[in-house]
């Protein structure tokens, strides 16, 4: 089966991320298939439309990492009931400027974890929503909202609950096969 490069953004800018410790996980627990790759977005300023006609060098590369991937795979905490302010100016400045949104055609996943029982369900659903108006194809299903626990994953990502691992590595098997399904339908350079 093919390779399959596939780019993570992970919506918490904090180190110690309990989703940066997820994300670790996922990488671990992916299919050899697909090809994992962090691409940062802490540097990005905030965005204006007055960087439209000229886009400063941490954009340009940061909208450079995203078209050098199949696919994106989203990490985020939920701040407030919704994707942290950090994220949603990544996401703006990668659609920008009009004609030029790096996220059409590209398959995307959406996970995420919190202590909270209902875990990260609310930004997600929120984070769905801008991606859909960026024409990006979803991964509906499996849905995947990880309560964290102390000790659930360990800051090298080994995951400690053999049922979370088992749904997670699932998890990441069935977005292995969702971008292999989009790209079959809509190759990048259709």
């Amino acid at each position: 089966m093919a390779i399959h490069k596939v780019g993570y953004l992970i919506g918490s800018l904090a180190r110690e991320s309990i989703n940066r410790k997820l994300a670790k996980a996922l990488v671990q627990l992916a299919p050899p298939e697909l090809e994992m790759t962090e691409i940062a977005f802490r540097d990005l300023p905030l965005y204006s439309y007055d960087y439209d006609a000229d886009f400063p060098p941490v954009a340009r590369d940061f909208k450079k990492a995203i078209a050098s991937v199949q696919a994106v795979l989203f990490v985020t905490p939920e701040y407030n009931r919704s994707i942290p302010g950090g994220l949603k100016n990544a996401i703006d400045w990668a659609s920008r400027p009009y004609g030029k949104n790096s996220f059409a055609r590209k398959p995307s996943a959406v996970i995420g974890t919190s202590p909270g029982a209902i875990a990260t369900a609310v930004a997600q659903q929120s984070l769905r929503s801008v991606l859909s108006f960026c024409n990006s194809p979803q991964m509906n299903a499996p849905e995947a909202y990880i309560q964290f626990t102390p000790g659930l994953i360990t800051d090298d990502g080994e995951v400690t609950v053999e049922s979370t691992e088992d749904f997670l590595r699932n998890y990441m098997a069935e977005f292995h096969m969702f971008i292999a399904r989009v790209l079959q339908v809509l190759p990048p350079d259709a």
